[in-house]
């Protein structure tokens, strides 16, 4: 019986961390964000948030706040706001203000209205849930643009990916829990996304440049794991989307 227990709440969870993600993702545009400071929230939100607390659900690990008592859309929203309120901290000279945050919340969470004060306690909560570790230094975004900048030095062909179309991928691939996973190889999926989108952006025609074996130079990974990687992450990008 415990174990279908835990297999429930697993799967209940599914939908809800797609949902949460996604509003993670649109509240990040919606404030104007950073690149950095949005993907930094969701490697603390998605990477290491939602994981944590899926753990202290299945232990029965309750950490005395009612925003966990139960795991309600909303509040999930709630936490994917605090995520992003963050790593504002962290990155921005001048951080988003909690005001800022619960105009969009009031506007866009519908079944709970939250106060200034939700927010504060939701903060602690968080940071509670992460055992207060929020060092963000091995994030994806970091070294997907390191080695953009790098293949834009060395390829005249690097002025054709589009980082936009990068971040895109990146996006899609934070959404879906299976592919999710990938992210606990940070630096090995940046160069893949960064491959990914050479081959998505650049006209086939215009291929010249030995794009595998740079990766293999700048990253010491073999080029067949990189193409691996690359597989997974188009086959996913091109699959239909619900």
């Amino acid at each position: 019986m415990e174990v279908s227990r835990q297999t429930d709440s697993s799967n209940e969870m599914k939908p809800l961390r797609k949902k949460s993600v996604e509003f993670l993702i649109r509240s990040s545009h919606q404030l104007r964000a950073s690149p950095i400071v949005k993907y930094s929230a969701l490697s603390l939100f998605a990477d290491r948030f939602l994981p944590s607390l899926t753990t202290l659900i299945k232990m029965r690990n309750k950490i005395g706040s009612w925003l966990l008592r139960s795991m309600e859309e909303s509040n999930l929203q709630l936490f994917s706001l605090i995520s992003i309120w963050i790593s504002s901290k962290i990155h921005d000279s001048r951080a988003l203000s909690v005001k800022c945050l619960k105009s969009l919340g009031d506007e866009f969470i519908k079944d709970q209205h939250f106060t200034i004060r939700d927010f504060v306690e939701a903060e602690v909560v968080f940071l509670q849930v992460l055992n207060f570790e929020i060092g963000i230094s091995n994030v994806a975004f970091i070294f997907l643009e390191e080695f953009f900048i790098q293949f834009k030095g060395v390829a005249k062909v690097g002025g054709l990916v589009s980082f936009e179309a990068c971040m895109d991928v990146m996006d899609l691939l934070y959404e879906k829990e299976e592919t999710s996973l990938l992210f606990s190889a940070p630096r090995s999926l940046a160069a893949s996304i960064l491959v990914a989108s050479y081959v998505v952006t650049v006209p086939k025609q215009q291929w010249e440049f030995p794009v595998l074996p740079w990766v293999k130079f700048v990253t010491s990974y073999k080029e067949e794991d990189i193409v691996e990687k690359v597989k997974d992450i188009l086959t996913h990008v091109f699959e239909p989307h619900s």
